[in-house]
């Protein structure tokens, strides 16, 4: 309310003012005379002031024009100007626009309107490097993997989007199953932008996927400096792929550098099953028997597994059924109650012929869990008691179509595998196997369903070998089980256990 009062004086001071000020000019004597070209003007004073404004707004008007006539000459000539600013920022507006649609068309899976507006966007905006990415991943959804490729090729040019065209190039590589050329792309995109989590994952896959054991734990350990990894998961996929390496060294014939290879592995790893029964078998060959158990003892308290029984008998594989017995309390007395652990037990007191304790070792497994492993332990317990062959023949009937027990299962994919590896032969995912329950019990078995392998095997045999050893067909196992059943005379004082392995 008061600045309203504020203005309102002003102004009639202003009026005032000139009021008076034009009351005083026409009182005042005199005028202004202008002689031009035989012309004479006498002007008054209040008549002069008029003309001075008047010639002010012509002069003003002409500074104007001639500025305008000047604007329009470099128009013309092409220098930038007003004008050509005014249509230069109507041109990018539209262009913004047309990519911004294009955008929202891709977003909304409209390829083809996408790629209108991409390239109605470049010839508004020349800026390749915008309007190309929309372009190439529009050709990709409407299948034009030519043009999209094209499109990658062009952004390679630049510095800035020398990265994104890699990557549009290795996805394309990686959906043809070119993993070659995938690899090679993933190594050059990698060494342009090393902390990217996306390029890590792809190139660590397709090391390990195609046996480079090295670069692969170069980019995890990459992934871990990062922060992408935490500091126990990294432990665990670099045991993972030092075990792939001894496992190389071995095959190359260096069994030193082989058995120091897996001795580290397991170092940064315990409870890797492969790892720790290779590193026990590099302390048994270099004599260290007591380190072999260690390790051995170790990992079997986190998960008991056959291929660790397997190494643990390689350490005195001389010894009588009695001795064995009595060394494998190292093992036996860790997690009594782990059905691994009680068929373990059972197959030692048969091959000490002791088959009362074997029943009371196998306890209710056969009720329980009925793996295929169990209830064949329990024909051979039953032959040895001297059961009839009819009680036999119903335990291997039954060992025929149980579940086979634990195998290397895929988290990712369920699939399952007869042997660990680094790589889901399934899925190509990396540390993905687990040893448990298949989600269906079915296929080959991973122990191949062999009664005794640590006690009838060759001695030093090792568990590995075995298991890539063809599982026999359904005929073999029938077979099998009429072997034990049906016994010839001069049989009958052959333990029935190792008729059962074979």
């Amino acid at each position: 309310m008061l600045w309203s009062l504020i203005k309102v004086l002003l102004f009639v001071a202003v009026i005032a003012a000139l009021t008076m000020g034009a009351g005083m000019l026409m009182d005042m004597g005199g005028g202004l005379r202008l002689a031009i070209g035989g012309w004479e003007f006498s002007l008054g004073p209040l008549q002069a002031v008029i003309a001075v404004i008047l010639l002010m707004a012509v002069l003003w008007l002409v500074i104007k024009l001639v500025g305008l006539l000047v604007a329009v000459l470099r128009f013309l000539n092409g220098d930038e100007t007003a004008v050509s600013r005014y249509f230069d920022r109507n041109r990018e507006r539209k262009g913004y626009d047309a990519l911004s649609d294009g955008y929202m068309a891709l977003a909304s899976g409209e390829g083809r309107l996408a790629m209108i507006k991409a390239q109605r966007a470049e010839k508004l905006l020349g800026r390749p490097e915008l309007t190309n990415l929309i372009t190439a991943q529009a050709a990709e959804m409407v299948g034009d993997t030519k043009k999209a490729e094209a499109v990658y090729k062009d952004l390679l040019t630049d510095d800035r989007s020398r990265f994104v065209g890699i990557r549009g190039i290795m996805k394309q590589k990686l959906a043809e199953g070119d993993t070659e050329t995938a690899k090679a792309l993933a190594e050059k995109a990698f060494a342009l932008k090393p902390r990217h989590a996306e390029t890590q994952d792809i190139l660590l896959e397709l090391q390990a996927r195609q046996g480079d054991w090295t670069g692969a734990r170069a980019t995890l350990s990459a992934k871990a400096r990062s922060g992408y990894l935490p500091r126990d998961v990294h432990r665990r996929r670099d045991a993972v792929l030092a075990l792939q390496e001894a496992k190389d060294i071995l095959d190359s014939g260096k069994s030193i550098e082989a058995r120091e290879a897996a001795i580290a592995a397991n170092r940064k790893s315990p409870d890797l099953i492969p790892a720790a029964a290779m590193a026990a078998r590099g302390y048994i060959a270099d004599g260290k028997p007591k380190y072999a158990t260690r390790v051995l003892r170790k990992t079997w308290e986190v998960s008991p597994h056959p291929d660790l029984a397997a190494a643990f008998a390689e350490i005195a594989p001389d010894e009588t059924p009695a001795e064995r017995l009595k060394r494998f309390r190292t093992l036996t007395s860790v997690h009594p109650d782990d059905p691994e652990t009680r068929m373990l037990l059972a197959e030692l007191e048969i091959a000490a012929e002791d088959f009362p304790a074997a029943r009371r070792a196998l306890g209710d497994l056969v009720e329980t869990r009925p793996t295929a492993r169990a209830l064949t332990i329990m024909a051979a317990i039953e032959r040895g008691e001297g059961s009839d062959d009819a009680v036999v023949r119903g335990w291997l009937t039954r060992a025929l179509t149980a579940p086979r027990g634990p195998h290397w299962v895929c988290d990712t994919c369920q699939a399952v595998h007869t042997s660990w590896g680094p790589v889901c032969e399934n899925c190509g995912g990396f540390d993905t196997l687990s040893w448990r329950e298949p989600p269906v019990s079915s296929g080959p078995s991973a122990t191949q369903t062999e009664m005794l392998p640590l006690i009838v095997g060759a001695p030093g045999s090792r568990a590995p070998e075995a298991a890539e050893t063809p599982e026999p067909p359904p005929e073999a196992e029938v077979e099998d089980a009429e072997v034990i059943a049906e016994p010839t005379s001069g049989e009958a004082a052959e333990d029935p256990p190792r008729r059962a392995a074979n």
